[in-house]
């Protein structure tokens, strides 16, 4: 992925002032330190060339968004039809060439060459006046704040391409009777790109049959590179590498980045994937638990942003009330990205599925700031949820609870904090994120079109309830 960088200028002040433009654009685009690389594409002076370079950056794979800045004073009516078709994400840009004013060198042609407090006012008229969603970053190219602001827009921008190109498998259907799990496919395709289709158990079945022991052999070799276990629970851990390796088989197959499955549907299946599962998200990955395909999808796409980073799908399971904590986890399916140490296969007895005790990787979390997102359907529109939360060491260490976990405090403190949530209709299932912040996500729901909603240390109950009746009216 790469992103292109479009100035903006004119004819009126001359050719020499327009290699100036280009000469200082390029030294601009080679200072950015960015995740994602940006190419410097050309000055703008005319609307073709608008539309042309527009048109160009729908139709490259490789493009991921547009970063635009207006060196000089740069008419707005030649953007119109340009911008009107623009189907990338776009960065306003708003800096400077220099730095500061420079008391001997300001004059007449310095200010028609480095006016661009002048040219991107015009420019903001127009995206404003179009209702054209964009990023707005200000400040000075060479400070580190101002990139920084611009890498999280790259994330959100790779995001979004990777959305909408998204498959995910659902290996049976939903666990029965749940609601949050549910939701629109066809609008969320519409909207997200995503497509999100079945295939039968027996399918994986048939695939895992096929896997031969050599194939288990070199999988579970590489267990032993990452974690420890047992070798008493080895046969049971070679299970888990046969079902990993068909899962993955299929998922390759389709071209799919995520998936689901159901304790409730292991029809032919000796055990529910926990390893399996585990590992998968390790590779980048999403997945959701009971069929939850759009927590599967976000965790896929955050993932997709961050591709060496700690995010996993996650559940709020229980509460202490005594120390404010509320404890993270799965019974199996919880990803070691987000391990404190080097993680621990185990095998133990699973209450729920009727099938056999299942091999799943165990750890504590590690500790930092995070986010807890979750994408609900609201009927009609998509909600993404996003809370900023204080991960933090247990300080019990649950001997007889053998799954991956990780404890945290909710913004803005423990009570308000789940009754923002409850009141937002935030999911128990969520992607869990120690890279992705707040200020990325935002920007990612602005680039996909969907209702954005923030927990964080400012959020009041009051104030979010008023916020959410009028998204209602806004999102109708």
């Amino acid at each position: 992925m790469k992103f292109w960088f479009v100035t903006g200028s004119q004819f009126l002040y001359g050719e020499e002032t327009l290699r100036q433009v280009e000469e200082d654009s390029k030294i601009i685009v080679d200072g950015l330190k960015l995740p994602f690389p940006v190419e410097y594409k050309l000055t703008i002076k005319t609307a073709a060339e608008v539309e042309k370079v527009i048109k160009e950056a729908n139709f490259d794979d490789e493009c991921a968004g547009i970063i635009t800045f207006c060196h000089t004073f740069s008419p707005s009516k030649m953007w119109i039809n340009g911008l009107a078709k623009l189907q990338k994400p776009w960065l306003h840009f708003h800096t400077q060439f220099n730095e500061s004013i420079p008391n001997e060198e300001i004059d007449m042609d310095y200010m028609n060459l480095h006016q661009s407090a002048h040219g991107d006012r015009e420019h903001g008229f127009i995206g404003a006046r179009m209702r054209t969603p964009r990023r707005i970053v200000a400040g000075h190219w060479m400070d580190a704040k101002v990139q920084e602001k611009i890498a999280e827009w790259q994330r959100a921008a790779v995001g979004a391409m990777f959305s909408r190109n998204l498959k995910i498998v659902r290996f049976g259907d939903n666990m029965r009777e749940v609601a949050v799990t549910e939701g629109d496919k066809v609008e969320t395709q519409i909207v997200m790109g995503w497509q999100v289709n079945t295939w039968p158990v027996g399918d994986l079945v048939e695939e895992m049959n096929k896997v031969t022991d050599a194939d288990i052999d070199a999988l579970v070799k590489e267990y032993a590179s990452l974690y420890d276990y047992d070798e008493k629970d080895i046969d049971v851990i070679r299970y888990q590498a046969r079902e990993e390796i068909a899962i993955e088989r299929i998922l390759v197959r389709e071209g799919a980045h995520a998936f689901t499955n159901t304790f409730e549907d292991l029809h032919g299946m000796r055990q529910l994937p926990g390893l399996a599962t585990q590992h998968l998200m390790s590779k980048g990955y999403g997945y959701g638990g009971e069929g939850d395909w759009k927590t599967a999808g976000m965790t896929a796409i955050v993932k997709a942003m961050y591709p060496d980073g700690a995010t996993s799908f996650m559940e709020d399971y229980t509460y202490d009330y005594k120390h404010q904590l509320i404890l993270g986890a799965h019974m199996l399916e919880v990803c070691p990205t987000v391990a404190a140490d080097k993680p621990r296969i185990e095998v133990h007895h699973l209450g729920i599925g009727g099938k056999e005790p299942p091999a799943r990787i165990v750890f504590e979390g590690r500790e930092g700031d995070a986010v807890a997102a979750s994408l609900v359907d609201m009927g009609g529109r998509l909600r993404l949820i996003v809370q900023e939360l204080e991960c933090v060491k247990p300080f019990q260490d649950m001997p007889n609870l053998p799954v991956a976990r990780v404890m945290w405090k909710p913004a803005p403190d423990f009570i308000t904090g789940i009754e923002c949530w409850i009141l937002a209709g935030g999911a128990h299932h969520t992607t869990l994120s120690f890279n992705a912040t707040t200020d990325v996500l935002r920007d990612f729901a602005r680039i996909m079109g969907i209702e954005f909603v923030s927990i964080n240390k400012n959020t009041d109950f009051h104030s979010l309830e008023k916020e959410l009746m009028m998204g209602d009216i806004i999102w109708r």
